[in-house]
């Protein structure tokens, strides 16, 4: 049996607060102006505005991402117990698989290869990173889902996280490959992507969404999503930059996926205008 001291524990409660604290206090920097920075960087960038290692520094990506994610992560720490890391790092185990099966096979999402090195390289083949951009697409899904469904069942709590994580990935690849992320060889029919890509990403996402449901007591984080008020911030972030870069190009689907979006949040219990 462990035995957790509680030195442990007030440390550990410690982090918790501090964290909480500093991003409650930074909600519209980290919500809003990182991502309208970001939108700005990236689009001057692609258009040679500014030195490619300043607009694309992988590193500058990887820790702009993180501080977007940081209110999921401060909302998600006080839930993480042994369960719930092991499965999440299943998760990350299994987010490189599939990527490296993707990669060197094309299957399941079709032959695609990364434009970019966003960060150092596993095999020189995914961003050892990945993670860090994976995670919150599904964490966001499975927290929206609760939202709008509550204690709903299993079957319906499944599908309609699987269904916001396909939209989720609708409105992030086409402003991606549009900046150059990442592309397929052959293209596809929307926006450069092809119809298997999100085939794929029913069969990766439903293994995905099992994972995180056996990790996490359900009502633990649906407590957590009542009483934390940041906690879907992340998912503002995610809609206010991928939605500007699509508008820029003119990706006017991801765009009016992106509003649909948006106005599921405001409309929703989660939402306070107070925040304004």
């Amino acid at each position: 049996m462990w035995v957790v001291s509680d030195t442990v524990v007030a440390s550990r409660r410690q982090v918790e607060s501090t964290l909480e604290r500093v991003v409650e206090e930074n909600r519209f920097t980290i919500a809003v102006t990182f991502p309208l920075v970001g939108v700005a960087l990236l689009i001057a960038g692609r258009q040679g505005f500014l030195p490619a290692e300043l607009a694309m520094n992988p590193y500058l990506l990887i820790g702009a991402n993180l501080v977007m994610i940081s209110p999921l992560v401060a909302g998600l720490v006080p839930l993480i117990d042994r369960r719930a890391l092991f499965g999440l790092a299943v998760l990350a185990l299994f987010t490189w698989g599939i990527e490296l099966t993707g990669v060197l096979t094309g299957l399941p999402y079709g032959e695609f290869s990364y434009g970019l090195e966003l960060g150092p390289m596993l095999f020189d083949l995914v961003p050892l990173g990945l993670p860090v951009f994976y995670f919150p697409i599904l964490l966001n899904s499975y927290l929206l889902s609760l939202l709008l469904l509550g204690e709903s069942s299993l079957p319906r709590r499944f599908c309609l996280t699987l269904g916001i994580v396909i939209t989720l990935d609708l409105i992030l690849d086409p402003g991606a490959v549009a900046l150059g992320f990442w592309g397929w060889n052959s293209g596809g029919i929307y926006y450069g992507v092809p119809a298997i890509n999100y085939l794929g990403w029913l069969l990766s996402g439903s293994i995905a969404i099992a994972i995180l449901q056996l990790a996490f007591d359900h009502e633990a984080v649906s407590e957590r999503l009542d009483s934390c008020g940041f906690f879907l911030d992340d998912l503002v972030s995610f809609l206010l930059l991928w939605g500007l870069i699509n508008l820029y190009f003119s990706n006017w689907i991801p765009v009016s996926l992106g509003l649909l979006m948006v106005v599921t949040l405001l409309t929703s219990d989660w939402f306070d205008f107070d925040v304004l």
